[in-house]
């Protein structure tokens, strides 16, 4: 599966952005996909996942309220809505497919595969 993340840029603090994660395989409708995040100078860290039919998804405590994620799967694509942004929010955003959903699924050491990232950058 590959998978080609899009949608970053600028914004400023209170603003929204939508992330688009587009996946190669038709397998994808079978598949947890996660949004990952890293900043700077910090580890990647788990940001929303979402279960293969949508009715199941998970969020890190700092993005509850603010980011939605959702998927098409008639597209092969997960988006991730994100609004009311902060500064904290700045890093490079990945996505990310899984294809167990067992355990801790929407984790970092479930994902099979990975995209490349986009810059997400929040002024202040």
């Amino acid at each position: 599966v590959q998978l080609q993340a899009s949608g970053g840029g600028f914004v400023q603090t209170g603003g929204s952005l939508r992330l688009s994660c587009e996946a190669s395989a038709r397998s994808f409708r079978y598949a947890v996909m996660g949004w990952f995040r890293q900043a700077p100078g910090k580890e990647r860290e788990s940001v929303a996942a979402i279960s293969w039919s949508g009715m199941t998804t998970y969020y890190e405590d700092s993005v509850k309220g603010r980011f939605t994620i959702s998927r098409d799967n008639a597209e092969n694509t997960v988006y991730l809505q994100m609004s009311s942004l902060k500064p904290e929010d700045t890093a490079v955003y990945y996505c990310a497919a899984n294809q167990d959903y067992v355990g801790r699924w929407w984790a970092e050491d479930a994902m099979d595969y990975w995209g490349k990232g986009t810059q997400v950058t929040v002024s202040s």
